[in-house]
């Protein structure tokens, strides 16, 4: 069996960090997503609200680098709650448990608003990840903002 979901939306409200009693991080949010498809009748996409909760390491880091309007990329499982109102009513919450937590966007470095660039800025995401360094001979691109870079080892053989 199957429970994975892949959201990519924006923060409706700064994340709301707590912990249980025994000390454990949880923070909760909720992420604004636009449906594939537009309205017939209006011509507009219709937003789904959806909560998401995430614990430990990776409720901290979306407390702390994570704030409303924010972009973000959450990859976890469904899981309906049922829970007693205040009035002692039954009643049922769908969230999504976020295994991990990505940057959806770029945001401003601290140097004259410039704006890093990539799906996953530095490669960070909750658990700590960090992109591999280049294979030897790949090269950065160069300063000058061109996007290909000279390959140092190259023989000039195709590989097939």
């Amino acid at each position: 069996m199957l429970n994975k979901i892949f959201l990519m939306g924006r923060l409706t409200r700064d994340p709301e960090l707590r912990r249980t009693q025994t000390g454990t991080p949880v923070a909760s949010f909720s992420l604004a997503v636009d449906r594939d498809f537009k309205d017939k009748s209006t011509g507009e996409r219709t937003t789904d609200f959806i909560d998401v909760v995430a614990w430990r390491q990776t409720a901290e880091f979306v407390s702390r680098y994570f704030s409303k309007g924010r972009m973000a990329v959450v990859e976890g499982r469904l899981q309906i709650r049922d829970w007693t109102d205040k009035d002692g009513g039954k009643r049922r919450t769908a969230e999504v448990i976020a295994d991990n937590i990505y940057f959806g966007d770029s945001k401003r470095d601290g140097d004259g608003g410039s704006y890093s660039t990539g799906f996953n800025p530095g490669g960070y995401s909750a658990g700590g990840y960090s992109a591999p360094a280049a294979p030897s001979g790949y090269g950065a691109p160069p300063a000058d903002g061109d996007q290909f870079a000279e390959l140092s080892d190259d023989d000039g053989e195709l590989p097939f």
